[in-house]
């Protein structure tokens, strides 16, 4: 496979990271608030740090899902995950690994990408600006 031919794809690649990530960053919201998959470990009061973000993980992550307003929401929940970062796993230590934050540091750079790289194709953002909901070059083009 040549890298023009795997870039055409892009768009759609990113999309498809962006759906995953959004799925995976809404079940933590969705468990806080709904208790589904599983119940939530902890009591969440609405007017509180853990019931702000789930707010920010479940309407986050449904922005993201559809891909509306990918860019500023994405880079709310890069902020959003460098400060749960650093408030609730870098006091437990230094390595991510043993601290329990990989999960939020991986998260906090995957926003950060979307900021820059936008939503990929399948996206409410690309038919807003009037581009087909799935875009790709045509072939030749890299």
């Amino acid at each position: 496979m040549s890298a023009s031919s795997l870039a055409i794809w892009s768009p759609q690649a990113l999309a498809a990271l962006r759906i995953m990530t959004s799925l995976l960053f809404m079940a933590h919201g969705m468990q806080k608030f709904f208790g589904f998959p599983a119940a939530a470990p902890f009591d969440v009061a609405l007017f509180s740090l853990i019931g702000l973000s789930a707010v920010l993980e479940l309407v986050g992550g449904i922005l993201l899902l559809i891909g509306l307003f990918t860019r500023p929401v994405a880079f709310i929940l890069c902020g959003f995950m460098a400060v749960a970062y650093f408030m609730a796993h870098a006091p437990e230590g230094f390595y991510p690994l043993l601290n329990g934050g990989e999960l939020a540091v991986l998260y906090c750079f995957v926003f950060l990408y979307f900021v820059f790289a936008g939503p990929g194709g399948w996206s409410v953002d690309a038919l807003r600006q009037g581009e087909s909901a799935v875009t790709r070059p045509a072939a030749g083009s890299a």
